[in-house]
């Protein structure tokens, strides 16, 4: 078995918050989800907000990224990221203030509208997290 997986780490600033062997990894690259499996092409690619799911043999890791790097070299895919968090640590709340709030957001030029897209995108993903 120990010849069928890859490795897996989540990394934010913080420090790692989830290092497994696992059989499978799909990250929400910034243009659609990418699914990741042993002796996949070496790659690096930015990452959109959204679920991140690392299967091991017994369980399905959920987490929620907010951006970040992702990279495949050689079995080992490595995630930095800003924010990683569990499925049943998001606030609902929150998500719902940080979507109103990105809805207002005011975009005068392409670096606002940019930043407005990404504001409700997070909070778009977070909610489509929750149950």
């Amino acid at each position: 078995m120990a010849d069928l997986v890859l490795h897996c780490s989540i990394i934010t600033p913080e420090g790692p918050v989830f290092e497994a062997a696992v059989e499978s990894v799909v990250i929400p690259a910034h243009d659609g989800q990418l699914g990741i499996l042993r002796n996949h092409a070496p790659f690096v690619c930015k990452l959109g907000a959204g679920r991140l799911q690392a299967r091991t043999a017994e369980v399905e890791e959920r987490w929620f990224v907010n951006g970040g790097f992702c990279q495949v070299f050689e079995n080992q895919v490595t995630v930095l990221t800003p924010r990683a968090i569990r499925p049943e640590e998001i606030d609902r709340a929150a998500a719902e203030a940080q979507l109103a709030e990105a809805s207002k957001m005011v975009a005068k030029d392409e670096v606002s509208l940019a930043r407005k897209a990404e504001a409700e995108a997070s909070a778009r993903a977070q909610l489509r997290m929750l149950p």
